[in-house]
C-alpha cells in the first residue's frame, strides 16, 4: 500500500484549481485542439491569462488558509493525443517539463502566502475520457502511460494524478507505470448519474478491484467531472472503500458531460449552491481533504467551496 501523498495536513485541506479548461475556451475565448490546454504555453496573451486564472486559484487558498494541489496543463501530454497535435515524442517531452515549469513558477509567486503547495501532472485516458475507455489491457495501459510518467523525469513534479479514468483495465495499468517510474499517483474516476463508471461497475468495485490488483499502489482515487448529485449515489456503498476518497472535484452543473462540453458557452451552475454541496461531502467524506472544481468551475466555485469545506471541518462551538 502506497503512502497517502501529499501528506495530510493537520485540521486543513488542500485546494486544487477550477475548471481551467472550460473557462479558457468559453470565458477567454481560446481553441483546444483535442481539448489540449499546452499548446497555449506559445501563446503570450493565452498564457498571461491563464497565470491570473490560477494566481485566482491561488488567491482563494491564502484567503481560506488551504493548501494547494495544483494540476498540470498536460491532460492531453501522451503519445496518442501528442501526435494528433503534431508534437514529435521529444517535443512532447518539452511541453510535458514546460507545464510543470510554469506551475513550479506559480508556486513560487506564492510561497510566502500559501504553504504545502504541491505540484501534479494530469495523466488523462489514452481513450474517450466519457465514453468506456476503449478496449485496453492493463499492460497496454501501463506501456502506454508510462511514457508520460517518464517524461516528468527531471521536473518539478512531486506526483501525477490520472484524470477522468472510466474503466478498471486503465487504471491498474497506470499505477503499475507510476509505480515502476516512482512517482506518487491518484486516480480520479468520472462516473455516471447512478454512481457507476460507464464501463460498468460501481465506484465501489472499481476501487477494490484496482487496490487489489496493484497491491494497494495508488496513493489515493477520488472522482472529478461529476456533480454533486451524480457522484452522491456512489457514497451510499457504505465500507473501508471510502477512506481511499481523497479527491473530490465536481462540475459545476449537473448534466451530460459531453452536452456540459459542447455547449459553447460557460455552465456555470451556481457556486454558492455547489459550495453547501460540498459542504454535504466534506461531512460525509471526512477523509476527503483534496476539494476543487471541474468543467465550469471557478474562483467563485472554489471560494464557496473552501468556506463550505472548512465549516464542516470546523464546527461552530
Amino acid at each position: 500500500m502506497q503512502p497517502d501523498f501529499p501528506p495530510r495536513l493537520e485540521n486543513r485541506f488542500y485546494l486544487t484549481e477550477g475548471g481551467s479548461e472550460t473557462e479558457i475556451m468559453y470565458k477567454w475565448g481560446f481553441e483546444l485542439p483535442e481539448f489540449a490546454m499546452y499548446p497555449l504555453l506559445d501563446n503570450p496573451k493565452a498564457d498571461e491569462i491563464i497565470r491570473n486564472m490560477f494566481r485566482r486559484y491561488l488567491e482563494v487558498a491564502a484567503a481560506h488558509d488551504t493548501g494547494m494541489l495544483l494540476n498540470g496543463h498536460d491532460y492531453r501530454a501522451s503519445p496518442d493525443w501528442g501526435e494528433k497535435l503534431g508534437y514529435s515524442a521529444e517535443g512532447l517531452r518539452e511541453m510535458q517539463h514546460r507545464t510543470i515549469g510554469f506551475l513550479d513558477e506559480m508556486r513560487v509567486e506564492y510561497a510566502n502566502r500559501v504553504s504545502d503547495v504541491y505540484i501534479a501532472a494530469c495523466i488523462g485516458p489514452r481513450g474517450d475520457a466519457y465514453g468506456t475507455g476503449g478496449d485496453i489491457s492493463a499492460s497496454e495501459a501501463e506501456d502506454y502511460h508510462s511514457v508520460q510518467l517518464h517524461n516528468l523525469e527531471d521536473t518539478a513534479a512531486d506526483m501525477a494524478v490520472a484524470a477522468t479514468f472510466n474503466n478498471i483495465p486503465e487504471a491498474i495499468g497506470v499505477i503499475r507505470a507510476a509505480n515502476e517510474v516512482g512517482i506518487p499517483i491518484g486516480v480520479s474516476l468520472t462516473l455516471t448519474p447512478e454512481g457507476h463508471l460507464r464501463s460498468g461497475p460501481t465506484l465501489r468495485a472499481a476501487i477494490e478491484t484496482v487496490d487489489e490488483a496493484t497491491d494497494g499502489g495508488a496513493a489515493w482515487f477520488g472522482t472529478n467531472c461529476s456533480h454533486p448529485l451524480e457522484f452522491e449515489p456512489a457514497l451510499a456503498d457504505q465500507g473501508p472503500w471510502l477512506d481511499r476518497l481523497r479527491y473530490v472535484r465536481p462540475n459545476a452543473a449537473r448534466m451530460d458531460k459531453i452536452a456540459l462540453c459542447s455547449l459553447g458557452h460557460l455552465e456555470d451552475g451556481d457556486p454558492v449552491e455547489l459550495g453547501a454541496q460540498m459542504g454535504e461531502v466534506a461531512r460525509r467524506l471526512p477523509g476527503a481533504d483534496i476539494i476543487g472544481g471541474c468543467c465550469g468551475t471557478d474562483e467563485r466555485h472554489l471560494a464557496q467551496i473552501a468556506k463550505n469545506v472548512n465549516a464542516a471541518r470546523h464546527p461552530a462551538n
